[in-house]
């Protein structure tokens, strides 16, 4: 069997009986190396590198990776707000939402930046903040995102100004004499660098038509291997490959574009995993199916549902002993709702695929890996009543510290007008 990613065998049982389960845990080792390769990322004129943090918003996350050099992408005004409670300096917080912010105000004057997203919000930020600067996302019409779901760019995706309005988008600017100082991108984009460079060209070719814009945003969509076998996005060598673009326009043009990019996955995704409980084991006859039951699922971890997304799965003895014999398992979540699976075809949520496991006994452990993105910050939060799990980071030096506690019944509860 493949060993674990990031903790031993020792670890899991001990942060169990520590924190109960189920469990998120981070290792803070690992996000501060992701975040030394976003950062080494090639550019010729300055990067930024932005974290996106609805992949992971937990305070302690978003502290972490600022003082490790990034800045933050905010997806929405509360986001935003979040950043700021969590310490991080309103200059380095960009929100780039499908929704305005009720406190645009509030934010902007703080000095957070604001990225337009529709010509509805270009329109009313600059109604609100003539002659103040701002960026806009731009749809370029293409994208490359793995389904539908994923696909953040194209006639299918929403996100952005479509690229065939950029005279809108200069009247709106003339109307009140805002500074476009910035352009964004993002369509989701993988890890082959070929894709990222005809992404690039699309980008530079509609900067070439905004002559102000000083920031070129290349978005976030960085290929993360978490299955053994799949191979992560070489941000060196991409950005080796978008490099001689932004060199050949800044000579043709006379503009040198700041790079940006904004990735989410790539920073945390594989320093997370979960640790759960076996609960039960059930077969449905020898014409079914063996299950194993967690006592997690949808309401830690929704990507399998969603998306017939892969993670690692591994079985660990509760006492420890000699090896135990494998065998094929479907591993089902604990909410009473028939897609809590977690071992789904891949690409196909409705479709059952088996593992290899080693053979689980009930209060067995389980560890979830590849859990650091798109988990803790996209789960069905409640649902069945379940209480939000606690959450705790493996520090440099190999200790336990928690960074969310457990949620009780009565914090469930504390909104309900009875």
């Amino acid at each position: 069997m493949d060993p674990l990613r990031f903790l031993s065998e020792d670890q899991v049982r001990a942060l169990e009986q520590e924190f109960g389960s189920p469990l998120y845990v981070y290792d803070q080792k690992l996000l501060e190396e992701a975040a030394r390769e976003v950062l080494a990322f090639p550019n010729p004129f300055g990067l930024t590198a932005r974290y996106a943090m609805k992949a992971l918003p937990t305070a302690a996350i978003i502290q972490t990776l600022v003082e490790a050099g990034l800045h933050i992408d905010a997806s929405s005004g509360f986001e935003a707000e979040r950043a700021l409670a969590a310490g991080v300096p309103a200059e380095k917080i960009q929100i780039t939402a499908q929704e305005l912010p009720e406190d645009l105000e509030s934010l902007v004057r703080k000095g957070v930046l604001f990225n337009a997203c529709s010509l509805h919000q270009l329109g009313v930020f600059g109604e609100r903040f003539a002659g103040s600067a701002l960026s806009v996302r731009i749809n370029p019409g293409l994208g490359s995102g793995h389904n539908n779901r994923t696909n953040v760019g194209g006639t299918s995706s929403s996100f952005g100004i479509w690229h065939e309005h950029l005279g809108t988008v200069l009247d709106v600017v003339d109307t009140f004499d805002l500074k476009l100082t910035g352009m964004h991108t993002h369509i989701g984009s993988g890890g082959d660098p070929e894709v990222w460079k005809r992404c690039a060209r699309l980008s530079l070719g509609i900067a070439e038509r905004l002559p102000a814009v000083e920031r070129l945003s290349l978005g976030g969509g960085f290929k993360v291997g978490r299955m053994p076998g799949e191979v992560s996005a070489n941000l060196k060598e991409i950005g080796e490959a978008v490099r001689v673009d932004v060199e050949e326009f800044a000579d043709k043009h006379g503009r040198k574009l700041h790079l940006e990019i904004e990735p989410g996955t790539f920073l945390v995704a594989n320093a997370g995993a979960i640790i759960a409980q076996v609960i039960d084991v059930v077969d449905t006859g020898e014409e079914g199916h063996s299950f194993v039951k967690l006592n997690t699922g949808m309401t830690e971890l929704m990507r399998p549902a969603l998306y017939g997304a892969q993670h690692p799965i591994h079985i660990v003895a509760r006492e420890p002993g000699g090896e135990q014999p494998v065998g094929d398992y479907l591993v089902a979540g604990h909410c009473c709702e028939s897609g809590d699976i977690l071992t789904p075809e891949p690409g196909n949520p409705e479709g059952l695929a088996p593992r290899s496991l080693a053979r689980p006994r009930i209060d067995d452990l389980a560890v979830v890996e590849g859990a650091g993105a798109y988990a803790s910050g996209l789960a069905g939060k409640n649902y069945n009543s379940f209480p939000e799990a606690a959450e705790v980071m493996v520090t440099r030096d190999g200790g336990f510290r928690l960074i969310r506690r457990r949620q009780s019944l009565d914090q469930m509860l504390a909104n309900e007008v009875r």
